[in-house]
């Protein structure tokens, strides 16, 4: 009777594999074509416009803009990388951390630099493979327990052992794990636009309207076509989803100026740029990419003692 069950679970759970795998290959197909059919649409209606890319040669003067703060490197020893930050505020004060999502860079940040700097040290950060940070050619090397360790690598190099941490899409996914796996380095934490992974995931599987809203995590599984399509018709694609009404900045006054708006493209449309942060998602789907959320998983309920502790402190 043991040996059947066991068999029937182990059934069951290839079942499940198999159509967990059939969804995203089917899904990574079908946004595929329906960006194939926008690249063909383009180029019937302008060759030349389609494949047309400006010349950018030199980065806009808002990038060297010395009130955001100083431009630092730091290297890490274990993985070699070079990581590029804009840090403000005194050396010594409090640490806040800052990371970006996607399509951004430590820019992203800029009006928390300024804000922030009398109270904190405020380090905003370019991930690994975005902007000036080294990028690895190979997806294994955007793996999450990557991300996470580069954090905490970099927390040290900056001669600390806890920071107030904030994360915003892609970046406030690391936060969470980071707060998970090291609560310890966490002070507080301020998560933007992105739910507990946990969440997440169950959310995704029981409502699956939310695979069209997140659609891009399967377009990006696909080798080098997302990374054209971006940059098809001078990164028009890029531009969209900075001023769409959709996905772009609506409320006046808010909205990215001209200048801001060429700072992300020329980010972006040096060589390679946009392949290490799509690299981040293409290790979303692969076996064992989760391994460091459920290591972790036991420990969620030191950051519930963490912030209790906080909320004492404040009353």
């Amino acid at each position: 009777m043991a040996r059947l069950r066991d068999r029937l679970l182990r059934l069951a759970l290839a079942i499940r594999s198999l159509l967990f795998w059939s969804l995203v290959y089917c899904y990574c197909g079908l946004c595929a074509s329906i960006h194939l059919l926008k690249l063909l649409w383009s180029i019937g209606k302008g060759p030349a416009q389609t494949f047309r890319r400006a010349a950018r040669e030199h980065p806009p003067a808002c990038l060297n803009d010395p009130s955001l703060g100083t431009h630092c490197y730091v290297r890490i020893k274990d993985s070699g990388l070079r990581f590029h930050y804009v840090a403000a505020g005194e050396r010594g004060k409090p640490l806040m951390l800052l990371l970006h999502g996607f399509p951004e860079f430590w820019y992203s940040w800029r009006h928390q630099l300024r804000e922030f700097k009398s109270e904190y040290r405020v380090v905003a950060l370019d991930l690994r493979g975005y902007g000036e940070t080294d990028a690895p050619i190979h997806r294994e090397n955007y793996k999450l327990d990557c991300l996470i360790t580069d954090i905490k690598d970099i927390l040290d190099s900056l001669g600390y052992s806890k920071c107030v941490l904030i994360g915003h899409d892609w970046g406030g996914m690391i936060a969470w794990l980071i707060a998970i796996c090291y609560p310890e380095m966490v002070m507080k934490l301020i998560v933007i636009n992105f739910p507990h992974p946990n969440v997440f995931t169950e959310y995704i599987l029981r409502h699956p309207a939310q695979l069209f809203k997140s659609s891009h995590y399967y377009f990006f599984q696909i080798p080098w076509f997302p990374e054209f399509m971006f940059s098809i018709n001078d990164f028009k694609a890029l531009k969209h989803l900075f001023t769409s009404q959709r996905t772009g900045i609506g409320r006046k006054g808010c909205r990215l100026t001209t200048e801001d708006l060429e700072a992300y493209i020329y980010v972006f449309s040096q060589p390679g740029a946009l392949s290490g942060p799509i690299n981040h998602y293409r290790n979303i789907f692969r076996p064992g990419s989760w391994e460091v959320q459920d290591q972790c998983a036991g420990k969620w309920c030191l950051i519930g003692a963490c912030s209790l502790k906080e909320e004492k402190k404040e009353t």
